[in-house]
């Protein structure tokens, strides 16, 4: 943790959603003229998307059928590490950009599914804000969790997980049904072991459950509204925060415990303007007094 340069982390498996609250972050950074220095996990992985395969390939003819993205193995934990504390200490690090789509091959001028070469992180920004698989993550040989000022897991029960991640891969990347059936089953110890752990080490967790019948995940022909849906807000330090505000704020939303607040769906994006506007604004008030 660092008061001169702050760092706030989003943590969640593909398909959770880590993305909306993204964009919920921009908002407010755009909004207050705070400077993010923004980390994609996806920069962290160890291979990119042909050397993937290939290491997946091997580890299966080693009798490893479950090498996954969500495992260390497959991923620079150590570097991102070293990223969390450089720049807790001086605002510092290095830094890489993953590839994904045809659009970013032709703004980075490289082919898709490849990294762009390691650079300096640009001086002068107010805090770093991380969004991937293990913002939270703890192994034998690392701690990331222990550098974030504010760390937020985002978790969608695991059904609508499933259907977010199956209509995103089919839809939008063009990958079979089966494919991503595969994909599901081969991550599962990692999910267990490596993405599950960290939901219990985060400030705020935001669970969405539909109100629809998910039952089977696989035949789902649509991922389920928000307004299908509630969120359920959890804090493990619930000292400080004005819940009665939140309450007469959140229209329709309630307390189910002394530390969570459910709300609809709908306003999941207002409930996160409400509730990290401040915790931003006092990240940013304790590095300037700092």
């Amino acid at each position: 943790m660092s008061v001169k340069h702050p760092i706030i982390a989003v943590t969640g498996s593909s398909g959770a959603g880590t993305t909306t609250v993204m964009k919920s972050f921009t908002h407010i950074f755009r909004r207050e003229h705070i400077s993010a220095q923004i980390v994609e996990g996806d920069a962290f992985h160890r291979y990119d998307r042909m050397g993937m395969r290939a290491a997946m390939k091997e580890h299966e003819r080693d009798g490893a059928p479950n090498f996954s993205h969500f495992g260390p193995e497959a991923n620079l934990l150590e570097e991102l590490e070293t990223l969390f504390t450089s720049y807790g200490e001086s605002g510092t690090g290095q830094l890489r950009h993953y590839v994904h789509d045809a659009g970013e091959a032709q703004l980075y001028k490289q082919d898709s599914g490849t990294f762009t070469p390691w650079e300096d992180l640009a001086p002068g920004s107010d805090l770093m804000f991380y969004e991937g698989l293990h913002g939270a993550a703890v192994t034998d040989k690392v701690d990331i969790a222990r550098h974030a000022d504010l760390l937020i897991g985002v978790v969608p029960i695991i059904n609508l997980e499933w259907i977010q991640k199956l209509h995103r891969d089919q839809t939008m990347r063009g990958y079979s049904h089966e494919a991503v059936v595969d994909t599901i089953l081969r991550r599962m110890p990692d999910y267990v072991n490596y993405i599950c752990p960290q939901f219990s080490r985060t400030h705020v967790n935001f669970q969405r459950v539909p109100t629809v019948d998910t039952s089977n995940p696989f035949t789902a022909r649509e991922i389920p509204q928000p307004d299908e849906s509630f969120v359920v807000i959890r804090f493990a330090r619930p000292k400080g925060i004005d819940f009665q505000y939140l309450l007469t704020m959140l229209h329709d939303s309630f307390m189910s415990r002394p530390n969570v607040i459910v709300v609809p769906g709908g306003k999941m994006g207002l409930a996160m303007q409400l509730i990290f506007t401040p915790m931003v604004l006092q990240l940013v008030d304790r590095r300037s007094r700092a």
